[in-house]
């Protein structure tokens, strides 16, 4: 049992630096394609140079965060195949189809269309190369629907039969696609992918403007990405509040370690929010516990006097571990208030027409880049540590889902991914970098467009 247990913390362990590398890289594959695809079309409706710069400018880096991508959600593919076979065979019926969905998408729309946004503007003309820029933006978004369907599906299980051996059947697959948690996820998941663009492109943008405040291509991408962060950031803490009700409903001991509640506050007396803490496991209680009272029945019961489940209410073996959704909780919180007020401050600064000049403000924007992703990345391990010790919620454990390896086997490999990782991000990492340090210009290097003559012809 103990190798077993070692085994386990091993692949799981393996699996988190896996997924924590592919998912800001498929995020940044989302964003960067639909802010192509605005650019895009903006460019098509007003014909300004300054849009099909800047366009140029990010398809670069898209096609370098492509490249990266790929080769980490191999990785991730064969890491999934090699620890976890037993899932693979107790649930392969319903996550398999939902996988290869994805990557259908990935391939025949990505991967398909890719080349002609790379080099096909002068062949086939604008509008159909407008047409590819959509069917890319399109396929990041279909791929994160099946990837998050079938995450959700484990998640809140809907629409199966189990045989005598314990292996899920698909009974009804409109129920397993759109499983009750699916909708919270997607949508919270498609949002964090583009404000973490959105920041990551207003740091950069920052940066260049330092050097070149009166660049006029580095401040509309600046002016746009913080727009993002304006409109999107108040959606995802209303979308995040929803996420946060249901997930109380279908996961209770994942909100009671999110809250840090151990025991249940008297009658009437309300959930404190405990701005800080630090969870013990073994004494089953926090320590140098900071909190307000009653506040945290305001987000979690819209009152001030209900409370929820506390951890004592729950079988000990079905609790999650707790200080990491605790500390990772309060991190997504943290940086997500962070943005809000980043896109408030943009607007006031805006207002004054400081916008592209406070150096301040610009450093500001620079140490924020990374802030969608980093909350992102938190956010996924509060759902997914929160979800333990399951990987089918409530119906298969996760140690009953790793294959029959030894730890030394998965550490080994462990080593390999990261060598792997540490060559291909390493030099990934330069390229963007080299890129990111000079602002677009006129006239930048990329595909040409065909532009109609006066008959309508290219």
């Amino acid at each position: 049992m103990e190798a077993l247990d070692s085994a386990l913390m091993a692949a799981r362990a393996q699996f988190a630096i896996t997924i924590s590398f592919h998912i800001v890289l498929a995020a940044f594959t989302i964003g960067l394609a639909n802010f192509l695809l605005v650019l895009e079309a903006l460019w098509l409706k007003s014909r300004r140079e300054i849009y099909l710069d800047v366009y140029r400018y990010w398809l670069k880096v898209f096609a370098l965060n492509v490249a990266v991508g790929t080769a980490s959600g191999l990785i991730l593919e064969y890491q999934f195949g090699l620890n976890w076979s037993r899932l693979a065979v107790q649930a392969g019926d319903i996550l398999g189809p939902l996988m290869f969905y994805e990557v259908l998408a990935a391939f025949f729309l990505e991967a398909g269309f890719l080349g002609i946004m790379l080099f096909g503007l002068k062949k086939v003309g604008p509008r159909l190369h407008f047409f590819a820029t959509g069917a890319v933006a399109m396929g990041s978004l279909i791929s994160a629907f099946w990837i998050l369907s079938a995450s959700s599906w484990m998640h809140t299980p809907a629409g199966y039969s189990m045989t005598a051996d314990g292996r899920f059947l698909a009974e009804d697959w409109w129920a397993i696609i759109f499983n009750p948690s699916f909708p919270y996820r997607l949508t919270h998941m498609i949002l964090a992918a583009l404000l973490g663009s959105a920041t990551l492109v207003a740091g950069a943008s920052a940066w260049q403007l330092l050097k070149t405040s009166h660049n006029p291509r580095a401040r509309l991408q600046l002016s746009m990405a913080l727009w993002t962060v304006v409109v999107l950031t108040p959606v995802q803490i209303l979308v995040g509040d929803l996420h946060g009700e249901h997930t109380l409903k279908v996961q209770p001991q994942k909100v009671a370690a999110i809250e840090g509640s151990w025991t249940r506050p008297p009658p009437g007396a309300g959930e404190p929010l405990r701005l800080f803490g630090w969870p013990d496991m073994s004494e089953r209680r926090n320590h140098w516990e900071v909190a307000i009272p009653r506040i945290g029945s305001l987000y979690l019961r819209h009152d001030l006097s209900g409370t929820i489940a506390a951890l004592d209410e729950f079988a000990p073996g079905d609790i999650p571990p707790v200080p990491p959704v605790f500390f990772a909780f309060r991190l997504m919180v943290g940086l997500g208030l962070m943005m809000f007020a980043q896109g408030i401050v943009s607007l006031v600064l805006r207002c004054r027409k400081r916008l592209y000049i406070a150096r301040g403000w610009l450093w500001s924007c620079v140490l924020m880049a990374p802030a969608g992703f980093v909350a992102m990345i938190s956010g996924w391990t509060v759902t997914e540590v929160g979800r333990q010790p399951f990987t089918v919620y409530g119906l298969l454990r996760t140690a009953d889902s790793v294959s029959r390896v030894s730890r030394e086997q998965v550490m080994a490999s462990t080593w390999v991914i990261l060598l792997f990782y540490g060559l291909v991000f390493g030099i990934g990492l330069w390229v963007l970098m080299r890129v990111l340090r000079e602002p677009p210009r006129r006239g930048e290097p990329g595909p040409q467009p065909s532009l109609p003559d006066e008959t309508g012809q290219t």
